[in-house]
């Protein structure tokens, strides 16, 4: 049973992609475009929504720092105003940092919840107004299966992602009553340019376009949770319900960290 209405057909929807330089982002803006929406590019650094906006004159770039809230407030609003209206915002802007106990940076952690969880908060916050107004709208996150457990190098970057886990399933209980859809996506391993300084071995590594279509299928499903690749993020659920005294031995000699 869907948690959210399913959606049929993107054409002609309005869609603010937040994160749309690089990754996952990148390649949902590209398989939006193909799928006949209006496409709105945000991100910090504008040439590479350029170079994605130009394969098509439906779409917009709006570049955005989301950690200034009255920058986002404005982009909102200049949106509205070039399009009437907003169908569908996805927030997959996010930073990462591998971190162990003993390289404790309280700055860093600071940082990383400025953008991958209060950066979320405020394009959500200027949205929902609107989206209430008219009774509908969908919103998708981009967490990460991260966010399931604590595990090793992710002491900053899994909490962040534990809190849009949980600030997801709360916008869920209040705006699904009201028509407005909300979707958490959890992906395992993909490769991007954050992934890419990785110096561990990932499992089940996917491309940006394969993450973008299990997304956007998962959306037009209604999922409240879309995650992937499953052969991976079925073994971290799993290991979401182990007892402590399973979970952390298992989690060394998996990782081997």
């Amino acid at each position: 049973m869907s948690l959210n209405i399913p959606l049929r057909d993107w054409r002609d929807r309005r869609v603010w992609i937040v994160g749309a330089s690089t990754g996952i982002g990148a390649a949902l803006a590209e398989a939006l475009i193909d799928r006949g929406a209006r496409v709105a590019l945000s991100a910090r650094k504008r040439d590479p929504l350029d170079a994605i906006a130009a394969r098509s004159g439906r779409s917009v770039v709006v570049p955005l720092d989301v950690t200034d809230a009255a920058a986002v407030t404005a982009a909102h609003d200049a949106l509205v105003d070039r399009w009437g209206a907003i169908d569908d915002v996805l927030f997959v802007a996010g930073s990462y940092r591998a971190m162990r106990a003993w390289e404790l940076d309280a700055s860093a952690v600071d940082s990383l919840f400025d953008v991958n969880v209060q950066g979320a908060v405020r394009v959500v916050a200027a949205v929902l107004p609107d989206f209430l107004r008219r009774g509908t709208g969908r919103i998708a996150i981009v967490a990460s299966v991260a966010g399931y457990r604590g595990l090793p190098k992710a002491l900053a970057y899994g909490p962040t992602k534990a809190a849009l886990i949980n600030f997801a399933e709360g916008l869920h209980f209040d705006l699904a009553p009201k028509g407005i859809a909300v979707h958490i996506v959890n992906p395992g391993f993909v490769r991007t340019p954050l992934t890419d300084g990785n110096d561990f071995r990932m499992p089940a590594l996917i491309e940006p376009a394969e993450a973008a279509a299990l997304t956007l299928r998962g959306m037009e499903r209604g999922d409240f949770e879309i995650h992937y690749p499953k052969r991976f993020t079925r073994w971290m659920k799993w290991l979401r319900v182990l007892p402590y005294r399973w979970f952390f031995p298992l989690a060394h000699r998996m990782t081997g960290l």
